[in-house]
């Protein structure tokens, strides 16, 4: 994964990435290298994973944090909020997925709009324009879980399951995440709306790489988020 934004004189030290990792020793190390020169806190999250990842994340730089089993992804979410706000420069929170199918230079354009804006969450949408193709399966359940999150937050987003985010430390704070699966997804936007506090979307464009693809991440993912919206 590479990004068409010039690396700055030196990495951001007050922007803290969170990755969540579970089973992407393959691409973790590329994720890791790339965001390097752009931040110079990353956090990984590695939520029990089975193959190497820990291992693959801590060689290409990244601080680690495990979990000894699967936990789920929001737990993981949780770790990495709880890890970054114990250090006192960290003024921001970006998750980032681990699986290379964020753009660094959207991460990068969420933060800037975060600080010239004095906004306190920023939300990456895919659905803004029409950049991203998630193909129609998950297009239709993905725009469910926007339906049926928009009902019960007090937030009206356009993307409701995109895991790049823009966190300021207040809202960070204020963040306390119980499930675990896909519907983490839902009560973060849920808690974050609860602090009223001033929040946007961003334009993004998500890379469905033939390595996701080969992971049937996309039709998986859609089936996880159709099973956690009804049984919530």
């Amino acid at each position: 994964m590479s990004s068409s934004v010039p690396a700055p004189p030196s990495p951001d030290r007050s922007a803290w990435v969170v990755i969540p990792l579970y089973n992407e020793a393959s691409v973790i190390g590329g994720v890791v290298e790339s965001l390097k020169p752009f931040f110079a806190h990353i956090v990984c999250v590695d939520d029990g994973s089975r193959d190497g990842s820990a291992r693959e994340a801590a060689k290409a730089g990244a601080m680690l944090v495990q979990h000894p089993v699967n936990l789920g992804q929001g737990a993981a979410l949780q770790t990495g909020f709880d890890f970054a706000l114990a250090h006192p420069e960290c003024e921001y929170i970006v998750t980032f997925d681990a699986d290379g199918q964020h753009r660094i230079e959207d991460a990068i354009g969420m933060l800037q709009l975060a600080r010239d804006e004095d906004v306190a969450i920023v939300f990456g949408s895919r659905f803004l324009d029409d950049r991203t193709n998630p193909g129609w399966i998950k297009k239709v359940i993905l725009k469910t879980a926007v339906w049926v999150t928009n009902l019960t937050t007090s937030l009206k987003l356009t993307d409701a399951h995109n895991g790049l985010r823009v966190i300021r430390r207040d809202a960070a704070a204020a963040i306390d995440l119980r499930q675990d699966r896909m519907a983490h997804a839902t009560e973060i936007v849920l808690e974050l709306g609860r602090t009223h506090l001033s929040w946007k979307e961003y334009p993004v464009e998500l890379l469905y790489t033939d390595y996701s693809k080969a992971k049937g991440q996309s039709v998986l993912n859609s089936v996880n988020i159709l099973v956690d919206l009804v049984v919530r």
